[in-house]
């Protein structure tokens, strides 16, 4: 299923600069990429004593990766290479390369280098301190970090600059071209859309539909049985990637043919570890499929972090928890557990893995509630920002939207405001692009079942190539050449539509409790 894409031919001789400004691109992918593997090491072997050094490095290597980015040399290339790119077709890479490094290169300007480099000693303080707080399920061990990161992300939204919401840049960092206001218009229509369904959900509900899934399992052979699913939807755990532990899930790129993937495993809660790896999986068959003429260019990467979330979704959510999937994988469930699973079949699994109930953990929560969880994040994090939230103040701003949106109160920091990574590196840490995802993910998967029709039929049997090699040609085979907005026009002749989201949502559950 790993197909190589075709590459755009040039339409032109390339010119001395476009050479020399790959080559400095180069450089800095490499000093990227050896940062990444710092962060991977941090976040699953690395001991807690090597914080503080791992901070210096991992400042040294921003310094000069942004040094080197934001060099007046990049800007002098970027400019003598105007008339070179208007020569070009829109999408060749040569244009896109231009268009999207002089993008990059203005707003990466606006960043002093020492900047920079403080926040990079507080993204790995944070991170360290971060842990220890879960581990006492204590905020306040956070908190001072986090006092310090605020003001840092004030500082780099000042820098930017911005008309509207100091979250409107470091969104359009991960979403080119989205702005704030647009992500609390998505918001808004998903809470009319949800809320009814959710009260609805609640009334029918028997309140036990997961008991299956909430027995022993064994932490091995659920890891075990996480990699064969994420090797039959398409991930290449042996050649080019590897699934290793952490707290929270994640996915890295180390460099071509290197892209790592996490999980956890809870021996209460198989779902958790299963799902996990799905998702983490849908990250990781993007960035396989990257294509590698791209290598150590600003194109190789995902269109935006909401397309990126859009492949995990899809994968975990749409593929992973489908009536079809089951159908498929309970067979192979069974032989890792046969024990907890002998009296079950694959109906029985589906309305497990499907229970919509209020949850603690956005990465636990079902695919009903979980928005609401990201509208939570998305709120605070621009009352942080805004400085209208005190950070000594988060913990109680947390529980009280809790209650308010989930009905549910946290019962210690772990379950609350503790349970993300992201605000280690300070808020903005684009969690809109997670709702995103979501909407991107139905209207992605539409647009492959016109092209392809029967594709859950196919999952039944085990069979996946299909949908994986329509992402792969039209989604992966991009890179970063489009806007999130220019690619689902492409794909999908329209703008970011909740429409295809709200319908499955409605259309699965009405069916699952006989609404």
């Amino acid at each position: 299923m790993n197909r190589p894409s075709a590459q755009t031919e040039p339409q032109a001789p390339q010119p001395d600069e476009y050479r020399r400004l790959v080559a400095i691109q180069s450089e800095v992918a490499n000093l990227e990429h050896a940062a990444e593997l710092l962060v991977w090491d941090q976040r699953t072997y690395m001991p807690s004593g090597g914080a503080e050094s791992r901070g210096e490095q991992q400042a040294t290597l921003a310094t000069l990766s942004h040094a080197k980015s934001t060099s007046s040399e990049v800007g002098e290339l970027l400019a003598r290479l105007a008339d070179y790119e208007a020569s070009l077709p829109f999408d060749s890479d040569e244009a896109s390369l231009i268009r999207v490094s002089r993008r990059q290169y203005e707003k990466a300007t606006r960043i002093p280098t020492e900047l920079v480099a403080e926040h990079s000693r507080a993204a790995t303080a944070g991170y360290a301190a971060w842990q220890r707080a879960r581990q006492a399920r204590d905020f306040a061990l956070f908190r001072p970090e986090l006092e310090r990161l605020v003001p840092i992300m004030q500082q780099i939204t000042d820098a930017f600059g911005y008309d509207q919401s100091p979250l409107d840049p470091l969104i359009d960092m991960s979403e080119p071209g989205v702005t704030a206001a647009e992500c609390e218009n998505l918001f808004t229509g998903l809470r009319e859309g949800l809320v009814p369904l959710v009260a609805a959900i609640a009334a029918a509900s028997p309140g036990d539909e997961d008991r299956l899934i909430r027995q022993h399992y064994p932490a091995d052979a659920q890891l075990a049985m996480g990699k064969e699913a994420v090797a039959a939807v398409g991930f290449d755990a042996e050649r080019t990637g590897r699934v290793d532990l952490t707290i929270h899930p994640f996915t890295i790129t180390l460099g071509a043919g290197d892209v790592r993937i996490t999980t956890r495993v809870r021996e209460d809660d198989f779902s958790d570890c299963l799902y996990s790896l799905l998702h983490e999986a849908g990250h990781g068959v993007y960035e396989q499929g990257l294509p590698a003429r791209l290598y150590g260019t600003p194109l190789l990467a995902g269109a935006s972090s909401g397309f990126h979330e859009s492949q995990s979704r899809l994968w975990e959510n749409v593929v992973g928890r489908s009536l079809e999937f089951w159908t498929y994988f309970m067979p192979t469930a069974q032989r890792y557990f046969p024990e907890q699973l002998a009296r079950a079949d694959a109906r029985d699994m589906y309305r497990a893995v499907n229970r919509v109930t209020p949850s603690l953990i956005r990465t636990e929560a079902d695919e009903v509630t979980y928005n609401l969880h990201v509208m939570l994040r998305f709120e605070l994090e621009t009352s942080l920002l805004e400085g209208t939230l005190a950070v000594k103040d988060l913990r109680d701003a947390w529980n009280d939207r809790m209650r308010s949106y989930l009905g549910i109160t946290p019962p210690s920091d772990l379950e609350g405001v503790l349970q993300d990574v992201h605000w280690s590196r300070g808020p903005g840490g684009g969690f809109q692009g997670y709702t995103m995802g979501n909407v991107i993910a139905l209207q992605l998967f539409e647009a492959a079942e016109r092209a392809c029709p029967g594709l859950s039929d196919d999952f039944a049997n085990g069979q996946f190539g299909r949908l994986f090699d329509w992402m792969r040609v039209n989604v992966h085979a991009h890179g970063a050449k489009y806007t999130p907005g220019e690619l689902l026009h492409r794909l999908c002749g329209t703008g970011l539509d909740a429409a295809p989201y709200l319908r499955y949502l409605t259309d699965k559950y009405t069916r699952l409790y006989g609404l």
